[in-house]
């Protein structure tokens, strides 16, 4: 996957409520290695145009919980971001260089 910016098929183009604009590519770290996306989007979308389902597993069960409303309602989608846990990334601005981490039940500060 390295340099690899994204599978047309899987990046979110058209939302019937959301706008979704392609700006300057940016490379962001998940778990350690390097993606990339486009200024303007999510990091949610971000994540799901270069394959990645699980965002974060349950406290309990460790069920995996990924991209589902979209709206910052569901919280399906909470991630660490640059080490600060319970970012829902739907609604997260993706920026050049971010870290972003699966989290794990209701997430622990560092």
């Amino acid at each position: 996957m390295p340099g690899r910016t994204s599978d047309p098929g899987r990046r979110i183009d058209r939302h019937p409520v959301l706008e979704f604009s392609r700006g300057r590519r940016l490379r962001f770290w998940f778990e350690g290695r390097p993606l990339y996306g486009h200024e303007g989007e999510t990091i949610a979308a971000a994540l799901v145009a270069a394959g990645v389902k699980t965002f974060r597993h349950t406290d309990r069960r460790h069920r995996p919980r990924g991209f589902f409303c979209a709206v910052g309602k569901c919280s399906s989608c909470l991630m660490v971001v640059d080490g600060q846990p319970n970012t829902m990334v739907c609604m997260e601005p993706l920026r050049a260089g971010v870290r972003v981490e699966r989290q794990v039940g209701r997430g622990q500060m560092r």
